[in-house]
């Protein structure tokens, strides 16, 4: 049999690598997900650390191991082990998905659908971005902001980071504004994206890289839909300083557990053929200490 032939019998080995994992939900997520839709799976936690990870590729290969989330730090290193990469992973520079076509071991990033699902219908055409922070997150959020495919691209996506440099080469690559720290509250950004861990559970739990107070004053938006929007990656605590006041500020807020969960669902598909179930998020919601819907 080979690596990739799926087991006449038995449970299939899921899992997620990266280092370390002590908070991952991805195991809630997706055995939540197979329970609910009675597949029989099992999807692990893998802490490996970076100079074991050629191993643990070859682990996946010999183990007959199905699929596999990919997380810091090692959605870059990843993709020379592989077989296949696809090309939006190759334009992201990071997969942080392992799946299997036919023989073949190949690398999906899914965090770009992730990040992008809950903008659809938000009408970007002609608007300014702010994009704060620019490491593997942010290379997710500029590759879908700047798809040749997508309708209504933003005028300017700006990007900023404390550094006033880390941002820079992300500036160059994805044809993004870069601005000096200082300078972020300038653009008259409709939508701004905080890829930063500021606000993120611990240490940095009360701190925020934005200031709504200082923003530019907005145009009046023809379309009614056009609401200025604040999104947050981080999704622990679900409601950081940066929403709170964004929120107060009359912003529409979204969540980092919506890119967590799309992201996920769209692995989940590659993995299985359909998406989520409805009790996945349910137990995303309850774990965070937010009311299930």
């Amino acid at each position: 049999m080979s690596a990739a032939a799926s087991p006449a019998t038995g449970t299939a080995l899921y899992g997620v690598t990266g280092w370390p994992l002590a908070q991952s939900l991805s195991p809630l997520l997706h055995n939540t997900g197979f329970a609910a839709l009675g597949i029989d799976a099992l999807y692990l936690k893998w802490e490996v650390p970076p100079d074991r990870l050629p191993a643990f590729v070859e682990s996946v290969r010999l183990l007959n191991i199905r699929g596999c989330s990919v997380t810091i730090p090692h959605k870059v290193g990843l993709l020379p082990l592989l077989d296949e990469v696809s090309p939006l992973a190759r334009r992201v520079g990071a997969a942080n998905t392992i799946y299997w076509q036919g023989d073949r071991l190949c690398g999906e990033n899914t965090d770009v659908a992730g990040f992008m699902a809950p903008l659809a219908g938000v009408p970007l055409a002609g608007t300014d971005v702010l994009l704060l922070g620019a490491g593997g997150a942010a290379r997710a959020v500029a590759a879908g902001l700047t798809a040749p495919s997508l309708e209504g691209r933003p005028a300017h996506v700006f990007v900023a980071t404390p550094s006033d440099k880390s941002h820079l080469p992300l500036a160059d690559e994805f044809g993004l504004a870069p601005l000096l720290w200082k300078d972020r509250h300038e653009p008259p950004a409709l939508l701004v994206v905080n890829t930063t861990p500021l606000g993120m559970r611990g240490k940095a739990e009360d701190d925020t890289p934005y200031d709504f107070s200082l923003a530019a004053q907005l145009a009046p938006q023809s379309d009614a839909n056009a609401t200025p929007l604040a999104y947050d990656i981080v999704y622990n605590p679900l409601e950081t300083r940066f929403l709170r006041e964004a929120r107060a500020a009359g912003r529409r807020c979204i969540s980092g557990l919506e890119m967590f969960f799309g992201q996920g669902d769209a692995q989940f598909c590659l993995w299985t053929g359909q998406g989520l179930p409805a009790e996945s998020r349910r137990a995303l919601e309850t774990a965070l200490g937010q009311q299930p819907r």
